[in-house]
C-alpha cells in the first residue's frame, strides 16, 4: 500500500457535517508490536488509533451518538466523535458488547457507561496515552492508572494530540494499514481531501435530516449538483422521475451499489420532460434506511468505471453493522390536505458467529396522490357557441352542472415495499460478501380527461350521446419490480495485494395497465358488427386493459486485482457484462384499432348520420403495444482496465487510468484519465483531472418502439392529441430512410479545484469543470408527413401520423463550478455545523446534425430537432442551486434548518417562459425521549413556496356562460404550473411527524 509521506496525511480529521460528510480517513491499524504486561506477553494485539486535534477539557460536555454494539466498533465511534487517540486490542475488544451512549456526557462518563458491563477498563499511561485493557491486568500494572482515577493534572496529557508516545504508536502502525475505499480511487483509504477529484460523502444522518421520504429527494436536498425534476401527465415518467448530475442527462451518471454497477430502469423517457430520450436509474428502489452513506463523485470517470460515468458516479453503500438497528415510522401530508404519506422502516444487524454480519432492512411507503389542477374551462359537451368576445355560450344543459375538476395533476398515488440484505463473512483468509435488493412499487397517475365532446376517444353512439356521457379520466397503473443480487470473494495477501471476484445480477421491470378507459374503436365494433344497443355498449365495453411491459436486466462478472508497493499502487481488472432488454406485448384491446383495416375505415357510411364510424384505436390515455413491437434483445460487453496511483514527491499524488471496452454493436473504445493532487501546504491542496469518456447507446435507445398518444402544442397554442410512433434504430422504417446504427457518445472532461482548510473547523472547496460531449444521442422531433417523400411513405406503411427516432445528432458543451464550505463550532450552549454548498452550471448545444446520406438529410435540421428539443437540454434545469444548512445539537435535541435555492430555468412549450428563482426552507426537530426512543417533527418547504404560475402550453382554458350571461366557469387552463419541468415540484408545504426506536 502507499505509505503516508508525512504525519499530516495520517492526521487527517474526520469531520461530520450536516449536509456533507467528508470522510477523510478511517484506519484499522494492525500493529505487530507486543506489550509486556505482568511479566506476560500479549502477542500481536491489534491497535486502532485516531489521532486528531482536540480542545476538550475534563468538564466539557460532548454529544454522543453511539449505539449498543460490539465493543471494538463502539470504541471506533468514540474515537471519531471525540477526535481522541485510543489504543486497544481488536481481538480482545470484539469479544464484548458495549452499551449505547446517547446525549451529552463528559468523555469519562461516556467511556464508563459504554464499558460498564464488560471486563474492560480505560487507562492512561504516564505519557497520557489512552488504552483499553482487561480489568485484572490494569490492577497489577504500576505504569497504568484507571481512567476513573485520572486527575486534573493528567487529563490534559490525555487530550494532547502531540504526545510523543501517541505519534510513536502511529508511526509503528503505519506499516500495516487497512483502509476504507472511496469511489474515485481504487487505492483503499485515500482521504477525500487527497483525491484529485471532488467526492461528496453523504452520511445516513445527513440523508435523514432532510425529512424527505425518497432517496432522490434526499440527494437533491443536500447535493446541489443533483437534480430530481418532477413532471405531470408524462406516462411512466410520473412513476419514475429522471435523476441528473451537473445538468446532464439521467443516463450520463453511473450508479453503483457497494461499488458494483447498478442496472438501469427499463423505462425510457419519450414524452416531453427533463431527460427526454434517455433512460436512467431508479434512485428510489433502495430505501434510505438501508443506506450507510452515499458517495457522489463529481467528475468524469468512464476510464475507471466504464460507460455512463460522464457527469459522475453515485455509489450507494449499504449498512453493514452486525448488531443494533432501528424501527421508525413517519407520517406527513401537504398543506392542501392531500399527499398523505406513511413510511415504516425496520433495520437490524445480525452477527454471523464471530466472523460475519448480516444487515437487513424492510421498508414500506404509502403515498397518496396530490392534485394541483386548474378548472376545466372548455366545453365538455357538444352545442357550445362562441360569442364575439371569445366566451362560450353553453348549449347542452349538462354543461351548466358538469364538474370542472376533471384533471389530476400532481404526484402519483404510490405504494412501495422494499427489502435489502447486505452480508459478509470471513472465510479462508478472505471475505465472502454479497447483497440482495428487492422493491415493488405500484403507482397510479392520470392522463388527459376525455370529455363527452371528444369524438375520437369517447365516440358518439346511435342514441346521439357519447359512450361515457359524463366523460372519463384514464388512469395509468404501473407496477415496477426491481431486484438485484451480488456475491463475491475478496482476499488480501501478505505481499500487500488483493484479489476480488464477484458476480452481480440486476433486473428492472415495469408493467402498464390502463384503467377507467375505453377503446373507442371497439364501441363501433360492438355497434356495427355485434348489433348492440347504445345502453348495451355502455354496459359491456371493457374499462381496463394490460398495455405492455418492459424488462431490462444486467449481468456482470468482475475480476479486480490490486498491488501496493512502498510508493506506488496498481490496480487492474476485467469485466464481462450482458445486457438484456424485452418489451412484452399488451392485450389486443389495448392496442387494436377495430374500425380500421390497413388504414381504411371499415364502417364508412353505416351510421346513418348519427354517431361515429371511425374512432381512435387502443385504450385512451395509454395505448398498448402490439406483438409486432415486442422486443427480446441482448448485448455482450467485455472490458479491461489499468489504474495506477503514486506519490511522485512527498506532497503530490498522481493517478492515471486506462480502460478498453468492446460492445457488441458499435465496437470498441479506449479511454484514459490523468489526475493529480498537490498539497501546497498543510491547509491548501490543488487538484485537477483530464479524461476522456463515453456512453454506449442504452438498450432502450436501440430497441424501444411503440405508437403512443402525445399531446403537443397546436397552431393555435392549445394542446392537441397526436399518434406518434417511436421507431427502433434498426426498424424497417428507420432503415428505409437511411438512419444509421447508433454509436457511442464521446466526452472530454476537464476539472480543477482547490481545497482550503481555513481553520481546524472551517473547510472550503472550489472546483471548476468542463464537459464536452460529441455525438450525443438525442430523440428527434415528431416528424410528420410533408417533410420528405421517403418519410411520408414510411409513415403511411407504419400507421403512425408522425415518427421520432434516436440519432447521434448533437454536440454539447457544459461548464460549471461547485463550491462547498463547512464550519463546525460551538454556540447557544451546544454545537453548530454549517454547510454552504452551491452548483452553477450551463450547457450549450453547439451543433445539431442529421445522418449523412439518410432520408433526413434533405429535411432542415431545425425540423428534425426542434427548438424545444434544444431547450430541454440547455434550459429545463436550474442553472444554479445553492444550499445553506445548519445543524444544532444540544443535549437530547437536534435541529436541522436548511435553505435551498433553485435558480431560474426556462421551458419552451409552444411559447417560452422563464421561471424565477425560489428559496425553500426545510426544518426538522428531533428529541431523544430516552436513550433509544426519539420523536421528530418537521416541514419541507415550510413557507409553502410554489413555482411561478404557468402561462404557456396550457389546455382546457376558456370562459363559459349561460343564456343569461352568468359565468359558469372561467379558467386559464388546467396546468396552473408547468407540467413539463418542476425542479422542486408544485405541491407546496409538506409537514410531518415521526418516531424512531434504536436497539
Amino acid at each position: 500500500m502507499v505509505k503516508a509521506k508525512s504525519n499530516k496525511i495520517i492526521n487527517k480529521k474526520i469531520k461530520l457535517h450536516s449536509g456533507l460528510f467528508f470522510l477523510n480517513c478511517l484506519y484499522k491499524l494492525r500493529s505487530n508490536q507486543t506489550y509486556s504486561l505482568c511479566g506476560c506477553l500479549a502477542v500481536a494485539p491489534l491497535a486502532l488509533s485516531f489521532n486528531v486535534q482536540s480542545a476538550a477539557a475534563e468538564s466539557q460536555m460532548i454529544q454522543f451518538d453511539i449505539k449498543a454494539q460490539r465493543a471494538d466498533l463502539a470504541l471506533i465511534e468514540f474515537a471519531k466523535q471525540t477526535e481522541q487517540t485510543v489504543v486497544f486490542s481488536f481481538d480482545l475488544a470484539k469479544q464484548y458488547q458495549a452499551q449505547s451512549v446517547y446525549g451529552y456526557y463528559t468523555q469519562l462518563e461516556a467511556l464508563s457507561n459504554m464499558l460498564k458491563q464488560t471486563e474492560l477498563d480505560a487507562v492512561v499511561d504516564q505519557n497520557g496515552l489512552l488504552s483499553i485493557k482487561l480489568k485484572q491486568i490494569n490492577r497489577n500494572d504500576n505504569n497504568m492508572r484507571k481512567l476513573s482515577g485520572v486527575s486534573a493534572a493528567v487529563l490534559p496529557l490525555l487530550m494532547a494530540t502531540n504526545s510523543q508516545v501517541a505519534n510513536a504508536q502511529e508511526q509503528a502502525a503505519q506499516e500495516n494499514i487497512e483502509k476504507i475505499a472511496i469511489v474515485g480511487s481504487r487505492v483503499a483509504g485515500r482521504s477525500v481531501e487527497d483525491l484529485p477529484v471532488p467526492v461528496d460523502i453523504l452520511s445516513a444522518e445527513a440523508l435523514e435530516n432532510t425529512g424527505q421520504t425518497e432517496v432522490g429527494r434526499m440527494l437533491q436536498a443536500i447535493a446541489p449538483s443533483f437534480n430530481f425534476s418532477s413532471s405531470a401527465i408524462s406516462d411512466g415518467t410520473d412513476a419514475l422521475r429522471p435523476a441528473t448530475l451537473r445538468g446532464l442527462g439521467p443516463d450520463q451518471t453511473l450508479v453503483l451499489i457497494n461499488g458494483k454497477r447498478r442496472h438501469q430502469a427499463s423505462i425510457i423517457h419519450i414524452n416531453t420532460s427533463v431527460g427526454r430520450g434517455t433512460a436512467g436509474t431508479d434512485m428510489n428502489a433502495i430505501p434510505a434506511a438501508a443506506i450507510k452513506r452515499i458517495e457522489v463523485l463529481r467528475d468524469g470517470a468512464a476510464a475507471q468505471y466504464g460507460s455512463d460515468a460522464i457527469a459522475g458516479v453515485i455509489n450507494i453503500v449499504l449498512k453493514d453493522a452486525d448488531e443494533g438497528g432501528k424501527a421508525a415510522v413517519n407520517y406527513g401530508q401537504y398543506s392542501e390536505g392531500d399527499g398523505e404519506t406513511v413510511t415504516v422502516d425496520f433495520n437490524k444487524g445480525f452477527a454471523l458467529g464471530d466472523d460475519g454480519y448480516l444487515n437487513t432492512t424492510i421498508n414500506y411507503r404509502d403515498r397518496a396522490p396530490t392534485n394541483r389542477a386548474g378548472l376545466h374551462g372548455s366545453c365538455q359537451f357538444y352545442g357550445c357557441t362562441e360569442l364575439s368576445d371569445g366566451t362560450l355560450l353553453a348549449g347542452d344543459p349538462r354543461e351548466l352542472t358538469a364538474p370542472r375538476d376533471t384533471f389530476r395533476i400532481g404526484d402519483a398515488d404510490s405504494q412501495q415495499f422494499a427489502l435489502t440484505v447486505n452480508s459478509g463473512y470471513e472465510l479462508a483468509g478472505g471475505e465472502l460478501y454479497g447483497f440482495i435488493t428487492y422493491s415493488t412499487r405500484d403507482n397510479e397517475s392520470a392522463a388527459f380527461f376525455r370529455e363527452n365532446a371528444n369524438g375520437g376517444g369517447n365516440p358518439v353512439l346511435q342514441d346521439g350521446d357519447a359512450v361515457i356521457p359524463m366523460g372519463f379520466l384514464p388512469k395509468i397503473n404501473t407496477t415496477i419490480d426491481d431486484v438485484s443480487y451480488n456475491f463475491g470473494f475478496k482476499k488480501e495477501f501478505d505481499n500487500s495485494s488483493s484479489l476480488d471476484l464477484s458476480y452481480t445480477y440486476g433486473e428492472n421491470s415495469i408493467d402498464y395497465t390502463t384503467s377507467d378507459t375505453i377503446n373507442g374503436s371497439y364501441a363501433n365494433l360492438l355497434r356495427y358488427d355485434q348489433g348492440l344497443s347504445a345502453d348495451d355498449i355502455r354496459a359491456t365495453i371493457p374499462r381496463q386493459a394490460y398495455a405492455y411491459g418492459m424488462e431490462l436486466s444486467l449481468q456482470t462478472i468482475n475480476l479486480d486485482f490490486t498491488q501496493d508497493y512502498d510508493d506506488f499502487s496498481l490496480a487492474m481488472g476485467a469485466e464481462l457484462r450482458t445486457d438484456e432488454y424485452r418489451i412484452l406485448e399488451g392485450s389486443e384491446y389495448a392496442y387494436r384499432d377495430y374500425d380500421t383495416n390497413n388504414g381504411v375505415n371499415i364502417y364508412d357510411g353505416m351510421s346513418g348520420g348519427i354517431g361515429s364510424e371511425n374512432a381512435a384505436g387502443g385504450t385512451q390515455g395509454f395505448g398498448g403495444s402490439a406483438p409486432a413491437s415486442s422486443v427480446d434483445e441482448s448485448r455482450d460487453v467485455i472490458s479491461f482496465y489499468l489504474d495506477a496511483e503514486t506519490y511522485i514527491i512527498d506532497d503530490v499524488i498522481i493517478s492515471g487510468a486506462l480502460r478498453y471496452d468492446n460492445y457488441k454493436g458499435f465496437g470498441d473504445t479506449v479511454n484514459f484519465k490523468l489526475a493529480g493532487n498537490w498539497s501546497v501546504t498543510d491547509d491548501v491542496s490543488l487538484r485537477g483531472a483530464v479524461s476522456t469518456g463515453f456512453r454506449a447507446p442504452s438498450m432502450q435507445q436501440l430497441y424501444f418502439n411503440n405508437i403512443s398518444t402525445q399531446f403537443v402544442v397546436g397552431p393555435n397554442g392549445t394542446l392537441v392529441a397526436e399518434e406518434v410512433g417511436t421507431f427502433r434504430n434498426d426498424s424497417t422504417l428507420a432503415q428505409s430512410i437511411g438512419i444509421p446504427k447508433l454509436k457511442e457518445e464521446k466526452s472530454q472532461n476537464l476539472s480543477m479545484g482547490i481545497v482550503y482548510n481555513v481553520t481546524d473547523n472551517i473547510n472550503v472547496t472550489l472546483d471548476y469543470y468542463s464537459i464536452d460531449i460529441d455525438d450525443r444521442i438525442v430523440i428527434s422531433n415528431r416528424l410528420g408527413k410533408g417533410l420528405s417523400d421517403t418519410l411520408d411513405a414510411a409513415l403511411v406503411s407504419s400507421g403512425a401520423g408522425a415518427g421520432q427516432f434516436f440519432l447521434n445528432g448533437a454536440d454539447t458543451e457544459t461548464q460549471g463550478i461547485d463550491f462547498v464550505a463547512t464550519w463546525n463550532t460551538e454556540g447557544l450552549g451546544g454545537t453548530l455545523d454549517f454547510t454552504l454548498a452551491a452548483n452553477f452550471t450551463e450547457t450549450d448545444v453547439v451543433d445539431l446534425f442529421t445522418p449523412q446520406g439518410s432520408g433526413l438529410e434533405t429535411i432542415p435540421v431545425e425540423d428534425v430537432f426542434s427548438s424545444q428539443e434544444t431547450s430541454i437540454i440547455e434550459e429545463w434545469q436550474p442553472q444554479d442551486r445553492v444550499n445553506l444548512s445548519a445543524l444544532y445539537r444540544l443535549e437530547d435535541w437536534t435541529v436541522n434548518l436548511s435553505l435551498n435555492r433553485y435558480g431560474e430555468y426556462t421551458v419552451e412549450d409552444g411559447g417560452r417562459q422563464t421561471y424565477g428563482a425560489e428559496i425553500l426552507t426545510d426544518v426538522k426537530v428531533n428529541y431523544f425521549v430516552t436513550d433509544n426512543l426519539s420523536l421528530n417533527i418537521g416541514a419541507n418547504n415550510l413557507f409553502d413556496v410554489y413555482p411561478d404560475k404557468n402561462t404557456i402550453g396550457n389546455s382546457r382554458a376558456g370562459t363559459i356562460v349561460d343564456a343569461a350571461g352568468n359565468t359558469i366557469v372561467s379558467s386559464t387552463g388546467v396546468f396552473e404550473y408547468s407540467r413539463r419541468s418542476a425542479p422542486f415540484g408544485f405541491n407546496g408545504a409538506y409537514y410531518y411527524v415521526g418516531a424512531e426506536y434504536r436497539f
